[in-house]
C-alpha cells in the first residue's frame, strides 16, 4: 500500500508526478466540498504537502490524526503551527537555502528600482515626457550609502554581500551580535534605521517579529530614507507605512510582501514614491523546481526511515 498525502497546496508538475507515481494523493486543494473531503480522507493521510501561504493550525491538524510529516515548499512558515506539530510528534520540514540567492538579488533589485527611480523613468521615456520635457528629476547614488539590515540570517548575510560589493556601508539589528562580520552592529531597530539610508526587512515572520518595524522605526528612516521588505508583511507596522509613504515622512519603499496576499492594500496601488512586487522573490525557474524537489525528497527520506533534508523540528 502506497502512503496516502494530503496535498493542501500542490507543488510544480514534473514533482507532483513523482509524487503521483510514489503515493496515494488526495487533492484538498482541489475539493468543491472542503470540509466532507477533510473528513472523509484526513483520516487516513500521513503525510501532507503545502506551503507558507497555507493556515495549518492545531485544529486542522487534529483532523488528521494519523500525520507524521508535513513537507512545506517554503522557507517562511509562520501561519503553520509548528509547536502543535511537534507536540504531536509529527515531522515538519520548509525548503531553505536554495532561494537565498534569489531573494538576496531581490532586494537589491527593490533597492536600485527604488532609489534610481527606474518606474519614473520607463514613464518618462513612454510618455514622450524625455522629448517634450527634458532630463527626469535626479535619484539617489549607492555606492557610499549605508545600508541596515534587519535580521543577518542566510538571506540578510547574501544582501550585505551584494551591498558590499557596491560600496555601502553595512549595519545590521540581530537578536545577538554575529562574530567576524565586519558589520557595523546594532542592537535596536530604530537606531539602525536613523544611521541607515536604505532599511532592508530581512527577518523571518511570526509572532517574534510583528510589527518589529514600527511607527517610530519608520519615522526613523526618514524622508530622504527607503525601506525595503521581503521578509513578511506581518514585520511591518502597515496602516504606519502607508501613512508615511502618503505624508512624505518615509522617502521611498520597495516591497515584495504584504500583510493581505495576494489582495494587499489599495492605497499602495495610489503611491508614486512605492515599488510594488507581488511575493515572488523565490520566484525564478529553477528555485522553485529545487524547492519543490526538496519536498519530494524530505517526504522520500522520511517514508524509507533516512534523516529528513530539511527539518525544522
Amino acid at each position: 500500500m502506497k502512503p496516502e498525502i494530503f496535498v493542501s497546496w500542490p507543488t510544480l508538475p514534473r514533482q507532483m508526478k513523482q509524487l503521483e507515481d510514489a503515493y496515494t494523493l488526495h487533492r484538498y486543494d482541489q475539493a468543491a466540498d472542503k470540509p466532507a473531503f477533510l473528513a472523509e480522507v484526513g483520516p487516513r493521510c500521513t503525510g501532507m504537502v503545502t506551503n507558507g501561504h497555507f493556515h495549518l493550525d492545531a485544529a486542522f491538524a487534529d483532523k488528521l490524526p494519523a500525520l507524521k510529516v508535513v513537507a512545506c515548499s517554503s522557507v517562511g512558515y509562520d501561519s503553520i503551527d509548528v509547536a502543535a506539530l511537534t507536540a504531536r510528534g509529527i515531522r515538519f520540514t520548509n525548503t531553505p537555502d536554495v532561494l537565498t540567492d534569489d531573494v538576496a538579488d531581490v532586494a537589491i533589485l527593490l533597492m536600485l528600482a527604488v532609489r534610481r527611480k527606474l518606474l519614473q523613468g520607463d514613464r518618462w521615456v513612454r510618455s514622450g515626457d524625455w522629448g517634450r520635457k527634458g532630463m527626469m528629476a535626479l535619484t539617489r547614488r549607492t555606492e557610499g550609502s549605508r545600508a541596515g539590515i534587519v535580521g543577518l540570517g542566510r538571506i540578510g548575510q547574501a544582501i550585505a554581500a551584494r551591498c558590499a560589493v557596491m560600496g555601502q556601508q553595512i549595519g545590521y539589528y540581530s537578536r545577538r551580535e554575529k562574530a567576524d562580520t565586519g558589520y557595523a552592529y546594532f542592537g535596536d531597530v530604530t537606531e539602525l534605521a536613523r544611521w541607515a539610508d536604505v532599511l532592508i526587512a530581512a527577518t523571518p515572520g511570526g509572532a517574534e517579529t510583528q510589527g518589529l518595524i514600527s511607527s517610530a522605526v519608520i519615522d526613523a528612516i526618514g524622508p530622504d530614507g527607503t525601506f525595503i521588505n521581503i521578509s513578511r508583511g506581518s514585520v511591518v507596522d502597515e496602516p504606519a507605512l502607508i501613512a508615511a509613504l502618503q505624508s512624505g515622512q518615509l522617502g521611498a519603499a520597495g516591497l515584495d510582501v504584504y500583510l493581505n496576499e495576494p489582495n494587499p492594500d489599495p492605497a499602495f496601488a495610489g503611491l508614486d514614491n512605492v515599488v510594488l512586487y507581488p511575493h515572488h522573490a523565490s520566484g525564478t525557474v529553477e528555485t522553485r523546481d529545487k524547492m519543490a524537489q526538496l519536498v519530494v525528497d524530505n517526504l522520500a527520506a522520511f517514508f524509507a526511515g533516512r534523516p529528513l533534508l530539511t527539518p525544522v523540528n
